[in-house]
């Protein structure tokens, strides 16, 4: 079992934003979340997949958290679910896929967009919701999030 396997299944992440897979592998995240009072506040979060990085380079430098789950969801084809919480003092979001065994295929872990409350499908696009209102559409089809 890797890292990231074994921090999922220890209810933890890495606290480096980042896509991580159970390979151990992670691309870059860059994620703004605007703040409750921010005049973005309830618009769209942007996200931004960038380059791969060392995990186990991550984790030594940036450490891991523990993490709340707010919301697991089946997805729309049955393909598997979408899972989603925060963890820190409330500014780390984490959105999970996970295969129908409710393993996990990846985690996207954001310091600053805050927790992620709930998700709604729009075929195979999913609008998740974080505790400001702010949205996050992914494509799940997408080669980086199939």
């Amino acid at each position: 079992m890797g890292m990231v396997e074994g921090l999922w299944k220890a209810g933890e992440i890495p606290l480096r934003d980042g896509l991580y897979r159970p390979d151990d592998s992670g691309l870059g995240l860059h994620v703004d979340g605007p703040g409750a009072y921010h005049p973005d506040a309830g618009q769209p979060i942007p996200f931004r997949i960038g380059e791969p990085f060392d995990v186990a380079q991550a984790i030594e430098e940036h450490g891991i958290d523990e993490v709340d789950t707010y919301f697991e969801s089946p997805l729309p084809d049955g393909s598997g679910w979408m899972s989603g919480g925060g963890g820190g003092m409330g500014n780390i979001g984490y959105l999970a896929r996970l295969h129908a065994d409710r393993s996990l295929q990846w985690v996207a872990v954001m310091f600053h967009s805050n927790p992620f409350l709930s998700v709604r499908y729009e075929g195979m696009r999913a609008v998740f919701t974080n505790d400001w209102g702010n949205r996050l559409m992914l494509d799940l089809t997408s080669p980086a999030l199939g």
